[in-house]
């Protein structure tokens, strides 16, 4: 099935002509990890990815890392310890590596995909969370669906998150350590400055590229943020109450 994009441009669904989820595959966790490993087959190849289920749950979080792909994320696992930490409280977690790691528009694809995922299996609409480049794909992925119902953008580079003007009503989070000496805190300055309200803006003192140094600060933030995030009315229910 073929979707077409809305007046807005955005597409509400990966199932159009640049990507299609074929099959899902489970198995034992990626990488010796937590979680029940996945196999997105797609019409451009596989897709690894590792779930975290809630029982009953439609609430989802998507997490995608850096440029080299992988799972654990920044803080030394942070992604992981959340993972398991949202599903006992009835919230799942979907950990996507990439296919093709460092190619920009192919990254943006996958967490489409996985964003599809949670949608044809009856989930709300979801949180992405993603690190340094993963920081930018959020951003861009989040402004092309509308299945999404808030964005974090943790260290981001700037490319390809100009975007984020296009995020709004959708809530954004820019977190990034004062001390990052491979992307500098401007990067985060500057994607806050481009999107529009809601945003937050999260500066850490003496915190380096992958907010090992704030990780318990950063992990409390994450587990306010995105539940409130997700549990929060939609913003044109929020408008209409208002």
């Amino acid at each position: 099935m073929t979707q077409q994009p809305n007046q807005s441009g955005r597409s509400d669904s990966m199932q159009g002509p640049k990507m299609q989820i074929h099959e899902v595959l489970g198995g034992p966790p990626h990488e010796g990890d937590v979680g029940r490993g996945l196999t997105f087959r797609t019409s451009r190849g596989d897709l690894p990815a590792i779930l975290h289920a809630a029982r009953d749950s439609k609430l989802g979080v998507i997490w995608v890392c850096g440029a080299r792909g992988g799972f654990g994320g920044p803080a030394k696992g942070a992604y992981s310890r959340l993972s398991e930490s949202f599903a006992a409280q009835g919230i799942t977690s979907l950990r996507l590596s990439y296919r093709q790691p460092n190619v920009f528009p192919e990254c943006v694809l996958d967490l489409l995909a996985g964003i599809t995922f949670f949608q044809s299996t009856g989930y709300e609409p979801v949180v992405l969370v993603g690190h340094s480049f993963g920081g930018a794909v959020v951003i861009a992925a989040g402004a092309s669906s509308n299945h999404v119902r808030g964005v974090v953008s943790l260290s981001p580079q700037t490319y390809g998150a100009n975007i984020a003007v296009l995020l709004s009503p959708k809530p954004l989070l820019v977190v990034h350590g004062k001390s990052d000496t491979r992307l500098p805190y401007s990067c985060g300055v500057e994607v806050h400055n481009w999107a529009k309200e809601p945003k937050e803006l999260v500066l850490f003192d003496g915190a380096e590229h992958r907010l090992e140094e704030c990780g318990d600060e950063l992990e409390s933030l994450l587990e306010r943020w995105i539940p409130e995030t997700l549990r929060a009315a939609p913003p044109d229910q929020q408008s209409i109450s208002e």
